[in-house]
């Protein structure tokens, strides 16, 4: 049972973060159903203090205090949001009949403890709607911790998000969803300890919480550019920013209550272009837009702008500032880099010479927390150009291990090569001595000596760092250096993101995972059918390559060599177990719960050409 909210103090940090503060519980602890920690704030009592530690940036120390604001917070009148309980914010507005909630956080466990938190201080209001801003888990993954989906079904309770959820949503996690997961450990440092040598910040908030992501997919969409909604007695106009922070996203204005919520456009912070997690590159240009558009639109008749990360922005002027420095921040990164790229430099040189406009230098919100001027300045030009830098002796370069082993060489051995770094890491040149050292690990990467003082100037690199992302990266490539890379059971992704899986997607990654030399000199066509949606797949191995079509196969003269049979929620139990794709279509076959008729023998064939990823794969060594 959580303690009593009304008997706990808000966190010491500065005003505005904490204004509106009214309940929270110790260092926000959440626990699932086991007993488990979910989330939990205890770790970072460092932070209590005011003055920066030597080994974390002080402008970072500073955004780490702000962010260990964590409770239940009026924004304004009918407006609340619980902060701190989880990397986003939840958002909640009441309604005439109940409770609107707007982004229900990363999982189950950490949403249902903000709504109780909400409950203990405004009362048993029930929930009328919930809306998704965008398609990160994030925002989305704690929904069924808020509503029960058949009981949502009963009362007719929308749930509305922009077009494009459901397919960004599941696509951003099954296509590259193994590569991202190993990235997102270097961006969140969710695997560091916390503490002025580790973790001590996201930028956005603090960290991942570790419980059961879910989905309820939307029952109406934002379909154009501006639609007006009145929700549980709310006036609502819906903006679409497609292509923005998310593929699908959208913000919100409510006239009635004079409140702008700019969803993840807006934040106290400067956001990535490219999240080192990897990510689509986002569009600079329509960011700017459109908080252009917040701005004359909406900010004229709003008295607070706030999002779903961060803290809200209150008063005419202030909040029309911010805004305008937001929209000018992404514009001018985007128009500098095009600039200077169009100038001949490349995304690399752009990054070394272009700083912040004197305008913008000291703003706080416009400082790296979690994106960073160097990185946004790549994105910018990978967006118009791509990987390549223009200079042919890139265009086909070594991978690392031979490029390694060369370089080395060419310094003169290892011993060589250690003796100079050392001097230079003495001197402080960092970041040389990351990267020279870095291409001996590669070459030798049993060399005990090169793995520590790699590890060394990566570690001092994090410490100097103001971006949380960055120093992330920095500190657990560090860590993976000096103890190695930590075991880890298979990824798994949640059965309801797998039950929203479109068949084409899931067909996708059955290609992506074929490993050509197995698959090379076979030929097959296998039907599937998905007996409770009624579709119908022909997919077709020809050239050592996995291509599908929809349509019925009767309608077709060709003959398969095997019809495949089941159902979406059966596939989708299938393969949210940690076997792999491969394993868990065999399970199913060996269980019934998959039909085949036909040549059996030429689907398990098929299942042994796939390949089954790494989910810790390394990365700062070979």
């Amino acid at each position: 049972m959580q303690p009593n909210a009304a008997t706990l103090k808000a966190p010491a940090t500065d005003e505005p973060a904490t204004r509106g503060f009214i309940a929270t519980w110790p260092n926000a602890e959440i626990r699932g159903a086991d007993g488990r920690v979910v989330w939990t704030l205890a770790g970072y009592e460092f932070l209590e203090a005011e003055e920066a530690a030597p080994t974390v940036h002080p402008g970072l120390w500073q955004q780490a205090r702000r962010n260990m604001a964590h409770g239940l917070f009026k924004v304004c009148e009918r407006i609340y949001q619980v902060r701190g309980f989880d990397l986003a914010n939840m958002t909640i507005i009441e309604g005439e009949r109940g409770i609107v909630i707007i982004d229900p956080l990363t999982c189950a466990e950490t949403a249902a403890a903000a709504l109780k938190l909400y409950r203990e201080q405004r009362g048993e209001r029930p929930v009328t709607a919930v809306i998704y801003s965008h398609s990160h888990v994030d925002h989305f993954g704690g929904v069924r911790g808020v509503i029960d989906e058949q009981d949502a079904i009963r009362r007719g309770v929308p749930i509305i998000a922009p077009a494009g959820f459901v397919w960004h949503t599941v696509a951003e996690n099954m296509i590259a969803g193994n590569a991202m997961s190993r990235r997102s450990q270097f961006q969140f440092g969710n695997t560091l300890p916390r503490g002025v040598c580790g973790q001590v910040d996201c930028g956005l908030g603090k960290s991942l919480p570790n419980g059961t992501v879910t989905l309820i997919p939307p029952t109406r969409t934002i379909e154009k550019e501006r639609e007006r909604h009145v929700v549980d007695g709310i006036e609502i106009v819906f903006a679409l920013a497609p292509e923005s922070e998310a593929p699908s996203e959208m913000f919100f204005f409510f006239p009635q209550l004079r409140a702008l919520n700019l969803a993840e456009l807006g934040q106290h912070t400067m956001h990535n272009l490219c999240p080192l997690r990897g990510a689509q590159v986002r569009d600079a240009r329509l960011w700017s837009r459109y908080l252009d558009e917040a701005l004359h639109e909406f900010a004229p008749h709003s008295d607070v702008v706030f999002a779903q990360h961060n803290w809200p922005t209150w008063g005419r002027e202030a909040l029309t500032g911010f805004i305008a420095q937001q929209r000018d921040l992404y514009k001018y990164v985007h128009d500098q880099t095009v600039r200077l790229m169009n100038t001949g430099l490349t995304a690399i040189e752009i990054a070394e010479v272009l700083r912040l406009p004197p305008e913008l230098v000291d703003v706080p919100h416009a400082q790296g927390y979690y994106g960073t001027l160097v990185h946004n300045v790549k994105a910018v030009v990978q967006h118009y150009l791509g990987w390549y830098d223009g200079n042919p002796s890139r265009l086909h370069a070594l991978p690392p291990v031979e490029a390694g082993t060369r370089y080395v060489a060419y310094m003169g051995g290892a011993e060589a090569l250690l003796a100079r770094a050392q001097a230079d890491f003495e001197r402080g040149d960092h970041r040389w001595v990351a990267e020279v050292t870095s291409h001996l690990v590669f070459a030798e990467p049993g060399n005990q000596p090169a793995r520590a003082l790699c590890a060394a100037s990566l570690e001092a690199l994090g410490f100097a760092s103001e971006s949380a992302t960055w120093r992330n990266a920095y500190l657990l490539a560090a860590r993976e250096l000096r103890v190695g890379v930590p075991a880890a059971r298979r990824r798994s992704m949640s059965y309801d993101l797998l039950k929203a899986v479109p068949m084409e997607m899931f067909l996708d990654c059955l290609a992506i995972r074929l490993v050509a030399e197995r698959a090379s000199g076979h030929r097959m066509r296998l039907d599937w059918h998905i007996v409770d949606a009624r579709e119908h797949w022909t997919l077709t191995l020809d050239n050592a390559a996995l291509t599908y079509r929809p349509g019925n196969p009767a309608d077709s003269a060709a003959v398969a060599d095997a019809s495949i049979a089941v159902s979406r929620d059966g596939l989708a139990r299938l393969l949210a177990h940690e076997s792999g794709i491969a394993a868990a279509i065999d399970a199913g076959m060996q269980a019934g719960q998959i039909a085949v008729d036909g040549d059996r023998a030429k689907v398990s064939a098929l299942l042994g050409m796939l390949d089954e990823f790494e989910p810790m794969f390394n990365v700062v060594e070979p």
